[in-house]
């Protein structure tokens, strides 16, 4: 295992979250899997941990910065939270289960990244080439209301279950409800989409520190690599071109998603 090269691209992964609140796990875990060859189950469960710090501090970074929409975070926090450890409680079901785990795992990784990252791709590239056009948009969640506060709680705890499965879309699948249902303007969505994740993944990591697939070798050269990088990307934020950082990042993520797609 080369640990200064995993270091080295976690620095990188590490400002691309800073700077736009995705491609986290989306690109550590892929990085693990297809990089270092590291079995998905122990890929997944490390970078749940290793993530966790990363998007506690650049949440604080954006806290500080008062680019938080903290209502946001706490009804979408009260879904997803319990909802990751429903889906840590399956994959607990699943190991004692005949089931080869890191298969199931590569499928479904590459499955959600893909399905995540050509609806993101897809939405950009209009903004992109028609900004002007006038595309059909959901209703902003009234947040004040018992009936938006209840679709806010069950969107998190659906994805949160996706993310105690898989380690993917705690930042890039939660920020476009944040885009689409909470039409967030972009100094905030960022310091939203970590805040949140911060939150949801204190509580996942835990769960799947249960699961004894955590390689604490693979989680301290991400750390020494991570958070340094997501506190320059948060410094750097809002003065980087969002779009094109994105378009590239959702470029990189759809190649992965097909690589691990067909690995399983």
């Amino acid at each position: 295992m080369n640990y200064l090269l995993l270091s080295s691209l976690s620095f990188v992964v590490g400002i691309i979250v800073g700077l736009t609140g995705i491609g986290g796990a989306s690109l550590i875990t892929p990085m693990l899997i297809v990089v270092f060859q590291v079995p998905a189950s122990i890929a997944v469960s490390s970078d749940v941990v290793a993530a966790t710090l990363m998007k506690i501090v650049g949440g604080v970074k954006h806290w500080r910065q008062q680019t938080v929409d903290v209502q946001a975070v706490k009804w979408l926090a009260s879904g997803s939270v319990p909802g990751s450890l429903v889906g840590v409680g399956l994959l607990h079901s699943i190991r004692q289960s005949d089931i080869n785990l890191d298969s199931l795992l590569l499928r479904l990784l590459g499955i959600a990244i893909l399905m995540i990252t050509l609806v993101a791709l897809l939405q950009l590239i209009l903004m992109m080439v028609a900004p002007s056009l006038k595309l059909p948009s959901l209703p902003k969640l009234n947040l004040d209301t018992l009936n938006g506060r209840a679709i806010a709680i069950a969107v998190g705890a659906i994805l949160g279950c996706m993310v105690g499965i898989t380690s993917v879309s705690s930042g890039s699948m939660f920020a476009l409800v944040l885009i689409a249902l909470f039409q967030l303007d972009a100094k905030k969505l960022v310091g939203t989409d970590l805040t949140q994740a911060a939150i949801l993944l204190s509580v996942t990591s835990l769960g799947h520190l249960t699961l004894g697939t955590v390689d604490w070798s693979l989680v301290l050269p991400i750390w020494v690599g991570s958070i340094p990088g997501v506190l320059i990307g948060a410094k750097l934020c809002q003065a980087a071109p969002q779009k094109a950082l994105r378009f590239a990042v959702y470029l990189i993520l759809v190649m992965v998603s097909w690589k691990l797609a067909h690995s399983a």
